[in-house]
C-alpha cells in the first residue's frame, strides 16, 4: 500500500525510479565520499568571470527537486565508482565519454543499459582512455575494474537492473575487489531498496543495531539463523 501511494505521487509504477536514497546514505552504501557523489548527481560549482556556475551532472536524478537517488541512479553511481578507483573522476572527460556512448548507442542512460556491458564498455574505455592519455595497459585495467562492478548488477528479463550486490569491503585500492562475497543485496522490491541479507530479506540494519547494542556475532547468527560470515558481512555493510 505504501509503495502504491509513493508510485502515484511520482507518476510511475516502477519502483526502480522512485526517490529512495539521500546522497549521504547512497554514498555510504557505495563506500565513497559524500561530496564526490554529490558532485556527480548535482554538478560541481566552478567560478566563471567572478560568478559561480554549475557543471552538468554525470547522473541525472529521477528526483532532482529533493535530490534523492532512485535505485537506477544508485546503480549508475555504482558503475561510475569503478572509474574513480583507477584514475579519479575528471568530470568533463567522463561526461564527454558518456555522451559519446549515448550518441553511438542511442540510449538515454548508457551506464545501466545492457549494451554498455558488452560493446559499450569497450567503446567507453577506449574513448575515456584516449582523453586521459591512458596506455593500452591502463585501459585494460580500467575495463577489468568496470567489469567487476558490472557483474554485481543483476538484471530482469528486459535487461534492466533489478538487484545490486554492493561491496562490503575496501574499494579504495587500485586492484579490483574480486573476492567480495555476494551476501548483501539491494533491490527496490525488498525493504524499500535497503540492504538485506541475500535470500532472506533480513535488513542488515536490524543485525547491525543489535550488534551495536552488544550482541555477539555468534548470538546474532543463531537468532537470525544465518552463517556467522553472513552476519559479519551485514555488519561491514552497515558500518561503512
Amino acid at each position: 500500500m505504501a509503495f502504491k501511494r509513493r508510485a502515484a505521487a511520482y507518476g510511475t509504477d516502477d519502483p526502480r525510479l522512485l526517490p529512495s536514497y539521500p546522497v549521504a546514505e547512497a554514498a555510504r552504501y557505495l563506500r565513497m565520499p559524500e561530496e564526490t557523489l554529490r558532485s556527480w548527481v548535482v554538478g560541481r560549482l566552478y567560478p566563471v568571470s567572478g560568478q559561480s556556475k554549475r557543471s552538468r551532472p554525470l547522473v541525472y536524478l529521477d528526483d532532482p527537486q529533493r535530490k534523492y537517488l532512485s535505485f537506477i541512479n544508485l546503480v549508475e553511481a555504482h558503475v561510475l565508482a569503478a572509474i574513480r578507483r583507477r584514475h579519479g573522476v575528471k568530470l568533463p572527460k567522463v561526461r564527454a565519454a558518456l555522451d559519446y556512448v549515448r550518441k553511438q548507442f542511442q540510449v538515454e542512460r548508457p551506464l545501466i543499459d545492457e549494451a554498455f556491458q558488452t560493446n559499450g564498455l569497450d567503446l567507453f574505455v577506449e574513448r575515456y582512455g584516449e582523453m586521459i592519455n591512458a596506455s593500452r595497459e591502463g585501459q585494460q585495467a580500467m575495463k577489468e575494474i568496470l567489469s567487476v562492478y558490472l557483474q554485481r548488477i543483476e538484471r530482469d528479463t528486459r535487461g534492466l537492473p533489478i538487484k545490486l550486490y554492493p561491496f562490503t569491503r575496501d574499494t579504495e585500492s587500485a586492484a579490483a575487489p574480486r573476492g567480495d562475497p555476494r551476501v548483501v543485496v539491494m533491490s527496490p522490491a525488498i525493504s524499500f531498496g535497503r540492504p538485506v541479507v541475500a535470500g532472506t530479506g533480513i535488513p542488515v540494519s536490524a543485525i547491525y543495531e543489535r550488534y551495536k547494542a552488544g550482541d555477539s556475532v555468534a548470538d546474532l547468527a543463531r537468532d537470525f539463523r544465518l552463517e556467522t560470515g553472513a552476519v559479519e558481512e551485514a555488519i561491514r555493510c552497515e558500518a561503512a
